[in-house]
This record gives C-alpha cells, sequence and structure tokens, in this order.
C-alpha cells in the first residue's frame, strides 16, 4: 500500500513528490489557477481502482507511472466509483425535492466534489511536451495551441489527466471546426475555438442573431465576442462595420483567426476592452454568460456571471452607446428564472432603471440533449428554457 508524501504548497506553483528517496518536483500546469496537491504518491498498473479511488477521496494525488491508456481506464473506474449511489443511500427514504436555487446550488457542490477527485489522477509532461509514459499519445500539438512554444529550459511539468484530455478534445474542436449554419454554406461556415474560449455549440441564440430584423445601416458592436461567431454573422447579414470587444487575450486572438478564415477581417475590428469600445452604434449585441453564480474556473466564465455584472454593465452603457434610432440586442435564457437566481421582473426593472424599452422578445427553444433527457441533473428547469434575443431601444423615443 503507498503510503502518501507530504509536499509543500510552493507558491511558485511547482509540486513536489519522493521519488527512489529522493525528492522531485516539476511545474504544476493547472488552467483553473488550483494550487499542487499536498500529497502525491506514484501509482502505476499495478494499483486498483478502490485503492485509487480511496486515495483521491482523501486527498492524495497518484502520479501516474504506467501504461497511459490503464491510466484512462483507471480514471473511468474511479468515476463510476464517484456516480454510483451507495446500497443505503438508495434504502433510506426520498427526501422533499429542494427549492430550485438549492438545487441548482446542490448540483455545482456536487460536481465540485467529483472534479476534486477525479483530479487526484496526475500525468508527466516532458519540457518538450511528450508524454514519458507507454503508449501515449503525442499531444505535442495540443499543447503547443494552448500553451505556446515548449520552454526545453523550463523542465517538465505535471498536469491532471482529466485537464490534458480537455486540452486535446479542444484541440480536435479547433482542428475540425463546428458547422454554423447561419454563416452559410461549407465549408465557410465553421468556427474553430481556441483552447480557453467558450465554444458555440449551441444553436439556437446564434439562429436568433441571425433571424432578427436589423435596424438602419451603421456599425454594429458585439460586446464579449468570444471565437467571434455573432460578429460573423452580422457581417454575412451585410453590416458594414462591426467592432468585436472582449478582455480575454485567448478570445481576442480566436475571434481574430476565426474572422479571417471567413474572409470577414476587414470588416470587423476586434479591440480589447471591458463591454464597450469608445463611440456610438446603431447595433449593439450582447451574449452574457447566462448564470449569475461565481465561475470556479476560467472557461466558466462564460457560463457564470457573478453577481450579473456583465449583464448590468451592458445594460447601464447601452443608452450611451446607442446612436439615435439604433437597437440593443440582448441574448439571454431564461434557465436562471427557472433556477430561482433571477426573475422576469429583475430583468425588466433593470430595463427600466437604466432607461430602456423593449422593442421586441424573439424566442427559441433549445435543442441540445439535456432540454429532453429526463434523467439530467436540473431537467425540469433546463425542459422549461427560453432563449431570447430582446431588441431594446431608448426609451421614450
Amino acid at each position: 500500500m503507498p503510503t502518501p508524501i507530504a509536499s509543500t504548497l510552493s507558491a511558485d506553483n511547482t509540486i513536489h513528490w519522493t521519488e527512489g528517496d529522493q525528492p522531485q518536483s516539476a511545474h504544476w500546469r493547472s488552467e483553473r489557477g488550483a494550487p499542487p496537491p499536498k500529497r502525491v504518491v506514484l501509482a502505476d498498473d499495478t494499483m486498483s481502482a478502490d485503492t485509487a479511488y480511496r486515495l483521491a477521496c482523501e486527498g492524495t494525488a497518484l502520479l501516474w507511472r504506467g501504461d497511459f491508456h490503464n491510466a484512462r481506464q483507471l480514471l473511468q473506474a474511479i468515476a463510476r466509483r464517484i456516480d454510483k449511489t451507495p446500497a443505503r443511500k438508495q434504502r433510506k427514504a426520498p427526501k422533499e425535492a429542494a427549492a430550485p436555487a438549492e438545487a441548482f446550488h446542490l448540483y455545482r457542490q456536487a460536481q465540485a466534489q467529483r472534479a476534486r477527485v477525479l483530479n487526484m489522477l496526475l500525468l508527466p509532461v516532458n519540457a518538450d511536451y511528450s508524454i514519458p509514459l507507454r503508449r501515449a499519445p503525442n499531444v505535442h500539438a495540443a499543447c503547443l495551441a494552448a500553451w505556446g512554444p515548449a520552454d526545453l529550459a523550463a523542465g517538465p511539468s505535471v498536469i491532471t489527466l482529466r485537464e490534458l484530455q480537455g486540452l486535446t478534445s479542444t484541440h480536435e474542436w479547433r482542428r475540425k471546426g463546428l458547422e454554423i449554419p447561419a454563416l452559410g454554406e461549407a465549408p465557410q461556415n465553421r468556427i474553430h475555438p481556441h483552447y480557453g474560449v467558450f465554444s458555440p455549440v449551441r444553436g439556437e441564440y446564434i439562429d436568433l442573431v441571425a433571424k432578427a430584423p436589423l435596424p438602419a445601416p451603421g456599425v454594429a458592436f458585439d460586446i464579449g465576442t468570444g471565437t467571434g461567431v455573432l460578429a460573423a454573422v452580422l457581417v454575412r447579414r451585410g453590416v458594414a462595420q462591426v467592432v468585436a470587444t472582449d478582455t480575454d487575450p485567448r478570445a481576442l486572438a480566436c475571434a481574430r483567426d476565426n474572422l479571417a478564415l471567413l474572409g470577414v477581417a476587414k470588416q470587423v475590428q476586434v479591440v480589447q476592452t471591458d463591454l464597450f469600445p469608445e463611440g456610438q452604434a446603431t447595433l449593439i449585441v450582447c451574449n452574457p454568460p447566462w448564470l449569475p453564480a461565481r465561475p470556479g474556473s476560467p472557461i466558466e466564465h462564460a457560463v457564470y456571471d457573478e453577481d450579473s455584472r456583465m449583464l448590468l454593465g451592458f445594460l447601464a452603457g447601452l443608452k450611451q452607446h446607442l446612436a439615435p434610432g439604433g437597437e440593443g440586442w440582448l441574448v439571454l435564457s431564461d434557465f436562471a428564472e427557472h433556477l430561482g437566481l433571477r426573475t422576469r421582473a429583475e430583468l425588466l426593472a433593470a430595463f427600466e432603471t437604466h432607461g430602456l424599452k423593449v422593442v421586441e422578445r424573439l424566442d427559441a427553444k433549445p435543442v441540445h440533449p439535456k432540454a429532453t433527457d429526463a434523467t439530467a441533473a436540473l431537467h425540469k428547469a433546463r425542459a422549461a428554457e427560453v432563449t431570447s434575443l430582446w431588441r431594446l431601444a431608448v426609451a421614450g423615443i
């Protein structure tokens, strides 16, 4: 039975362990900024799934030294043990259903706990982005896209297997691209999401932007452009000039690459700024994160908008940045309303507070699998969800 080796939680983002009675260390990689584990043991093909699960639950990380594919199978086995409901819990009488907001927070807690345990399985990565394990895949291109050129002087690093899987999966999405029907015919209709940039896998909000009636011709702003997909849709619809903004350097690079591949880079200016660029526009589009909760990782900033900062910031600045006769298009799901995190009355009151009126609301039902899967978590809220494009204008005009 391996004995956990205490390691120092370093401020310099270094993970420590003991191997062959010698202290070892490596650079710790974590996209979400998690600290390196405090306890690390070596693990290989001889470790049972039950032992690995127990150690991971206790907070002991497993630095893998065995076969790469066996590490993947071990991770799946740990996940099955996490997801299996213990028999003693099955025998208990069912509890009264939690209120939607409570159910949402319990769901997030369970997901965070699940991630914490699964993230205890670690892999070594050489300075040249090779993985020194039997049957390890070639992940150099994926690492290069996510981390930039390898620094051979930096030495080896350690990463969770789950994060490496996410990194390689994202690289495949970037390589193949995601077909967006609103951008026209293939092959000039693909968006290539970069690592760390939210992928536009839900198409209903894109279709709303593609179909809503355009206001008078002029400049358009795309606030929080991400992959650049909405800016590209506006150009495809005939908008002559778009200013796309974002604060994330990865999103800015992703948007520029996509706009260039789609042949619309000359019509779109990509600007790094928080919310609005300088000046006014006849159309200002914003698709803020839909849930007012704290993000747990950088990629979750595309899903969670703590205290509705982006939503309220957009509404607060819209009147100032709209040209006469212009419109603001707010693309927002009502998922938060069904979860009890925000009410429709609060949203409408925010419009009024900031001197805005609703010209029209266009709705679309989500078509993603979880919307119809009765076994999915938060199914009742997902089944009732509607995504809306709110056409807003300055009140009193």
